[in-house]
Formats: C-alpha cells, sequence, structure tokens
C-alpha cells in the first residue's frame, strides 16, 4: 500500500507507491519494500543536519527549510516565496524585496547600511557613497590670528565648494593642511568657494547661490527692482494694470484685458488668428491654435489630455473618431460601468484569463471547452483529481471503498475542469457524473475496457466493484495514473 505524506498541517505532499523513490522535496520519500533505502535515508539525515549546505538554494524548498549558503557563509530560511537570511544584512548590490520592518540591507555598490522602516530604506551611514567624500564635515581650522574656528564644510566628490561659518575670519596660510582651496576670508554664513577678497566678493566661477540674495552680480548694491531692463523688462513684485489692460504689436494687435468688470479677454483685434507655441525638443512647434472655426490642433499629431492628466468631462453634441478605451457606457438614464465580476448594472468584461462571468446568462450556448457535468459536494478531505467517490464519511461524500455506506455505489469522479458546473458557489469539490473525465486507474488498460470502481477510490479493470466507465485510451504503465474514461455510472 502507498504511503501517504502529509505536512505538518495535514496537506498531503506526497504519495509514495510501493518500491519508489518520491522527489517531490529536497528530502527523498521512500516507498514500502524499496531495496537499499539504507543510504537514501542516510543522505536525508545528513542533508537536514548541514541545512542543505550548498552555493546554490535548494530546488525545491518548503516553507519553513533551513538552508546554508555556502557562497555567503549565511543561514537562511524560505518564507514561502524566498530565501531569507535568518541574521544579520542582506547582501546584494540591489535593493532587496520582501524584507520586514528593521531587516538591514548591506549595498555593496556603494558600500552602506540601510534599515527597513516597513515603507523604504533609510540610510544608517556612511553618509557618503564610494570612494570619495561627497558629505558635510565638521571642522576646526586655524585664522589668521592662530585661533581655533569651528566650520562645516560641504565637499562633493572630495572638493569643498561652501563652507558654513558663525564668525567672519581669515584663513590662516602658514599651516598648508589648514588652507581649503579656492577659499581665503570666511563669512558669517555661507561662502561659496572662489569667493575671495581678491574678487570683491564675487565668485569668480559659476558656482551660484540659488535663491534670494542681499545683493545680485553687476548691480552695484542697488536693488534689482529698481532697474527695467530695456528689450527684457523684469519686475520683482505685481505690476496691476486697470480693466483696459494692454496691448502688444505695433498696430495694438493683441489685447489682453479685463471685461464686464471680471471676465479676463486675451483677443487678437487685427488678424483672425491666436497661436499656442512650445518648444518642443528645441524646435518651437505649433500646439494649437485658436481661430473663427473654433480651437483645432497644430502641426502633427496633438493630444487633449495624456493618460496621467485627464479632462474630467467633455460635453459635444456629436464625437468623431476612434475611442480606444472608456470608464463607461450610458444607456438612458444610467451609466454603466465595465466589471469582469457578476455586478449589477454593469457591463460584462473579459479578466485576464479571458472570461466572462455573469449571475445568470439568457441565451444559446453551442460549445463548451470541457466534456463533463458536474456538481459541488462536501468531501471529507481534499481529493486529487479522477478519484472515484462514492455517498458517505464525516461529509457529503468520500473516497469509494467496496463494502461502504449503501453497498458501495459509485457517485461520481473528481473532476478538475467541468464542462458544466452545478452548484459552484457551495463550499467542496466538483464531482462529474457524466461524460468524459480523467480517472485515477491503477494497473495496465486498453482501450475500450470497463473500468470498476476498487478502494481508495481509484478504478481497475478488474471487476471487483461498481462500473465507472469505458478507457477511452491504452496505457500500459501498471502505478497508479490517470486515463481518460467515458462515465457510464450503473449502481444497484
Amino acid at each position: 500500500m502507498a504511503y501517504i505524506v502529509n505536512k505538518f498541517d495535514g496537506t498531503l505532499i506526497a504519495t509514495v507507491e510501493d518500491g519508489t523513490i518520491d522527489n517531490t522535496t529536497n528530502l527523498r520519500f521512500i516507498g514500502k519494500n524499496y531495496a537499499g533505502y539504507g543510504e537514501i535515508q542516510n543522505e536525508n539525515f545528513l542533508h537536514l543536519l548541514e541545512n542543505f549546505a550548498s552555493g546554490s538554494q535548494p530546488s525545491r524548498p518548503m516553507g519553513g527549510q533551513i538552508w546554508f549558503d555556502t557562497s555567503l557563509s549565511k543561514l537562511k530560511f524560505y518564507d514561502g516565496t524566498k530565501f531569507r537570511t535568518t541574521g544579520g544584512a542582506e547582501v546584494s548590490a540591489t535593493a532587496p524585496v520582501g524584507l520586514t520592518t528593521g531587516d538591514f540591507w548591506w549595498d555593496t555598490a556603494n558600500s552602506q547600511l540601510y534599515a527597513w522602516d516597513g515603507t523604504s530604506f533609510v540610510l544608517v551611514g556612511p553618509q557618503g557613497t564610494g570612494s570619495t567624500v561627497t558629505q558635510f564635515v565638521s571642522r576646526q581650522i586655524r585664522d589668521n590670528l592662530n585661533a581655533n574656528q569651528l566650520i562645516i564644510e560641504g565637499k562633493i566628490n572630495n572638493d569643498t565648494v561652501m563652507l558654513f561659518s558663525s564668525a567672519e575670519f581669515t584663513i590662516g596660510t602658514t599651516d598648508p593642511s589648514n588652507q581649503i582651496t579656492g577659499f581665503d576670508v570666511v563669512k558669517k554664513g555661507i561662502t561659496l568657494v572662489n569667493t575671495q577678497s581678491t574678487t570683491n566678493g564675487v565668485t569668480s566661477t559659476d558656482h551660484r547661490y540659488w535663491g534670494t540674495s542681499s545683493n545680485s552680480d553687476r548691480l552695484g548694491g542697488f536693488l534689482a527692482s529698481d532697474f527695467i531692463r530695456s528689450g527684457a523688462s523684469a519686475f520683482s513684485s505685481i505690476v496691476r494694470f486697470g480693466d483696459v489692460g494692454f496691448t502688444v504689436g505695433d498696430s495694438n494687435d493683441l489685447k489682453v484685458s479685463i471685461v464686464n468688470g471680471t471676465e479676463g479677454s486675451i483677443a487678437n483685434e487685427i488678424g483672425s488668428k491666436i497661436s499656442l507655441k512650445v518648444n518642443d525638443s528645441g524646435t518651437v512647434n505649433e500646439i494649437a491654435f485658436v481661430n473663427a472655426d473654433g480651437i483645432l490642433p497644430g502641426t502633427g499629431n496633438k493630444n487633449l489630455g495624456i493618460v496621467t492628466d485627464k479632462w474630467y468631462e467633455v460635453h459635444a453634441n456629436y464625437f468623431k473618431g476612434l475611442a480606444d478605451s472608456a470608464s463607461g457606457i450610458d444607456f438612458g438614464a444610467t451609466t454603466y460601468l465595465g466589471s469582469t465580476n457578476a455586478v449589477n448594472n454593469t457591463t460584462a468584461l473579459r479578466d485576464a484569463s479571458g472570461e466572462i462571468t455573469a449571475s445568470v446568462f439568457n441565451g444559446r450556448a453551442t460549445q463548451a471547452s470541457y466534456a463533463d457535468l458536474a456538481e459541488i459536494y462536501s468531501t471529507d478531505k481534499e481529493y486529487e483529481v479522477g478519484t472515484v467517490m462514492a455517498i458517505g464519511g464525516d461529509a457529503e461524500t468520500t473516497a469509494f471503498f467496496d463494502g461502504g455506506p449503501f453497498g458501495g455505489n459509485v457517485f461520481g469522479v473528481i473532476s478538475g475542469n467541468p464542462g458544466f458546473l452545478m452548484n459552484k458557489d457551495a463550499e467542496g469539490q466538483a464531482i462529474a457524473f457524466v461524460g468524459r473525465v480523467p480517472v485515477k486507474v491503477t494497473g495496465a488498460v486498453e482501450k475500450g475496457e470497463k473500468i470498476y470502481a476498487a478502494d481508495l477510490g481509484l478504478g481497475t479493470t478488474t471487476k471487483k466493484g461498481q462500473l465507472v466507465g469505458f478507457a477511452l485510451e491504452s496505457n500500459s504503465d501498471t502505478s497508479t495514473k490517470l486515463v481518460e474514461v467515458a462515465l457510464r455510472l450503473i449502481n444497484s
């Protein structure tokens, strides 16, 4: 009799026939009366003792399995999806996935340590990456009066680009190690590199502080708001025009104004077109324009909205064109959204498997993909496809056994792909009554032979139980296997 091997939670993992070896897991299960079982059994113990030590992970892991990764000298466990390190940090050049809060990752590409906070990685350190320094560095230097000054040095790739200081001083020149390239006088606040006394506070290179400052280059100390540049007027504050607005063009062609007290107006009062243009990859192209016909697209194919920025509603008397997608379909006063489930007042859509689901289908079906009629019944345990079933057990049905309840009458066969399934939302398994289904048959079989019910829910060509059906194929294998059978259930 075959050994039935179950996991700790009761799940069937393997059925080991007499005289065979099962390789479902990384341990080999030994069938009854298998010759030479001692070597296999000893190797199983050894593999458990060494935790499957190898430079590559086990090929058939089970949830909870432990593996010693010899390539990294780390002990790992299988969480059902991947092997994870039991202690220390995950080591890789790319960010690992599947971590839990508090797990560490050593980034080998940048030699940095990160911690996972449950949402993202948080840098532990070091702050700088690679072989050079890119970070803020606290430092003490000597001024020209031989006094110590505390500064923060901003470095990028070992080059100092700015200094932070709470005091103004001149860097001492006696000790070469005290020098910082590009700096002589340090000001209160932030001093940029190459802003030296010889340049009168003007940075000699293109390093800039981008933001609001007390003075700008080449303005001689005067506020920028005091100037209007000819040919490129600019204002530092809001400039207000009356409702009458302003015009642009030699003939006052374009007028910007307020009409009716609150309505903004942009009008071409001389020509018949207003054009909208932008820089498109270095070329200024017309995106859209307004003329007497309406709002029209410019050069080439232009979009009205994009995937990430959509118009909420578009109203028109007529729509002419091709729509490649829609959120819903209006029929009468009701909007019907699409759904892959049986939801009231929705439009039926195919799911990722190409299937359409509905509560009731009214119409005529002329074809079916599969070949049996089945119904859901509760079973006393989960049975494999092809198991011959009978009424009885702790549930509605159980595997057929001779002499069972009501004479051991055959009730049906576990179906994997019913052509028509009744009672589909019930708890249990699909049991086929009519059609062709694969049946678990033991022993060799010829096409056309009668298949009878035998113990353990198996089929056999030996007449010892109720007729199950007729074999539709031949198979010389004497072990248990699936054979296509045309069901002919005959019970007394």
